[in-house]
Parts: C-alpha cells; sequence; structure tokens
C-alpha cells in the first residue's frame, strides 16, 4: 500500500474514531484496516491508537503524525493539482520566521503585498531574534542574517548587509570625526548588545586582519531601535546594521564613519527545509520575497 494512502487510511481513522467507518472511507474492510494499520506501528515503532473496548483514541505520537500528515497530505494534494491545472489558485497557510526588526521594516510589507497577489492564502509571521526551529515550529520558510551554520536546511542567498558605525552631525561637531577604530577609545558610544553583538566592536585592515576595540559605553541597550534614537540625539556613536539606520543615513540625521575599516558584508538568506514537495504556495513565497528583497539593495546605502 502506497504510504500516503497509509497516511489518508489513518486519518480517516483518527477523524471517525473508528476501524470501520474509517475503513469505509477508504474502500476498505475492518479486517484490512486493522492489519494495515499494526504493520504502521510496527514499521515505526510506536503505537498511533489507544484502542480499549469503547472507544478508539490517539497516542501522544499519534496525535503528532495526524498532525504532520495533515499537512503532508493538503501540501500534496495542492502540488498535484498545480501541475495537472485543476487549480491555478494557491491557497492555504504559509509559516514564517524573521529578526524582529528586519521583519517589522522590511518583511511584513513584503508579505502584505504577497497576500494582496493571492487572496487564497494566509499567513502566519513570527518576529523574535532567537532562531527558529524549522521542524519542530513547523515553520516554511525563515529569513536569517549572517552565515548560515551547517545543516540540513536548504537557503537562498537575497542579499546582504554590513556591520557600520554611525553618529548625529552634532556628537561628531562637538568630538570629531573618528579616523580610524583606534580613534574610538577617546569616544563614547551607545552600546547595542544582543546574541549577535558585543561591546568589543571588530574592524578589519586593508590586508584583512581584524582587531577589536572596546569603545567607552555610556549606556547599554538591547534594542537597535533605542540604540539608533539614542544616538541620533548625541549620545554617542553606535553599532548597528546598515539596513536597520537606512532612511537616518539618507535623511542627514546619522552619520557613517569608518566605513574603510568594515567587516566584510553578512548574507541574507531565506531557510527552508527541504525543497522535497515544497507546496506551490511556499516556492511562490520564496520566489516573490527572494525577488522583493534583493531589489531593497539594503548594503547600498
Amino acid at each position: 500500500m502506497d504510504q500516503l494512502d497509509e497516511l489518508r487510511l489513518f486519518l480517516a481513522i483518527a477523524d471517525t474514531g473508528s476501524f470501520v467507518a474509517g475503513g469505509r472511507q477508504s474502500g476498505r474492510s475492518p479486517s484490512s484496516t486493522t492489519r494495515i494499520l499494526s504493520e504502521m506501528e510496527q514499521r515505526l515503532g510506536v503505537r498511533l491508537l489507544q484502542r480499549t473496548t469503547r472507544k478508539l483514541s490517539l497516542t501522544d505520537a499519534g496525535t503528532r503524525l495526524a498532525e504532520q500528515s495533515r499537512r503532508l497530505l493538503a501540501d500534496f494534494d495542492e502540488s498535484m493539482n498545480y501541475v495537472v491545472g485543476e487549480t491555478k489558485v494557491l491557497r492555504g497557510l504559509v509559516r514564517l520566521s524573521a529578526p524582529m526588526f528586519f521583519g517589522r521594516r522590511h518583511l511584513a510589507p513584503i508579505v502584505s503585498d504577497f497576500l494582496d497577489l493571492h487572496p487564497e492564502i494566509t499567513a502566519q509571521l513570527s518576529l523574535a531574534d532567537d532562531l527558529a526551529d524549522l521542524i519542530e515550529e513547523r515553520v516554511d520558510v525563515a529569513l536569517r542574517i549572517g552565515q548560515l551554520e551547517n545543516s540540513s536546511l536548504m537557503s537562498k542567498r537575497v542579499g546582504q548587509v554590513s556591520r557600520i558605525v554611525v553618529a548625529s552631525p552634532d556628537y561628531l561637531r562637538e568630538h570629531g570625526t573618528p579616523r580610524t577604530p583606534d580613534d574610538l577609545v577617546r569616544h563614547r558610544a551607545v552600546l547595542f548588545i544582543n546574541h549577535a553583538s558585543n561591546p568589543a566592536w571588530t574592524f578589519q585592515r586593508k590586508d584583512r586582519t581584524q582587531w577589536s576595540v572596546k569603545v567607552p559605553g555610556r549606556i547599554e541597550v538591547n534594542r537597535a531601535e533605542v540604540a539608533i534614537t539614542l544616538a541620533q540625539s548625541g549620545k554617542g556613536l553606535t553599532r548597528v546594521l546598515s539596513y536597520q539606520v537606512a532612511p537616518e543615513l539618507k535623511d542627514g540625521s546619522l552619520v557613517r564613519v569608518l566605513k574603510t575599516y568594515e567587516l566584510p558584508p553578512l548574507p541574507i538568506h531565506l531557510v527552508y527545509a527541504s525543497a522535497r514537495l515544497l507546496a506551490p504556495r511556499v516556492r511562490a513565497f520564496l520566489d516573490f520575497a527572494s525577488d522583493k528583497i534583493a531589489r531593497l539593495a539594503l548594503d547600498r546605502i
């Protein structure tokens, strides 16, 4: 028996709470239905259904399998229908994850535009600076900034950003503009510190050797937005990602310094669990978002 048909039979039993009714939906006899589920449990090495004389219920493993099976079968059916031309309308849920700042400023508008194009699609956008576990949290696509760790995840590079040092024009007029990173010891900083940033700022020389400078910090914050606001008010230099201050650099409320000493840009990727049986709606979002993010030119400021 095809494993997809096995899953359909399993779901029919789970939904009806009966081997007889579930088998009837799949055109199978009660004895055949019982045998197939027993063989499935033996192959998986777990019990999926709890059988008593009064009722049939899912075990914890059965509940997890039912949740994953519904999603797998829905994606499979959508893919088959899309290929054979039964429908060209994309529908279903796309689950997304992104860093807080990037998601709010850039990805949310892209998702909004995508939903306008596909009225039958719904989206779930989770914004957090901690990396989401795509498998455990059932995320279809996640946006990652920085070098990717080795994993089984598929990825598509869509852009790059840089860590840059900025300050307000008023601060630079009062305290001077640092010409080299070593000048920073005579300045004060608004330190943005999180899991991806630390108090010491690292720079790169022309020969590609790197060194770190500990800048005297007047205040430490854990949100980039706060660091940017304080830097605009003249409280000191701050170091953030280039996309985070693009509007401020454009309007002149912040000035980029020490550009020739910046580290190589950080890549931006869209990552997903597998290209195998990728639902058309997810593939459509990947193509749409990739193009949109690339057009943002986030490191050309």
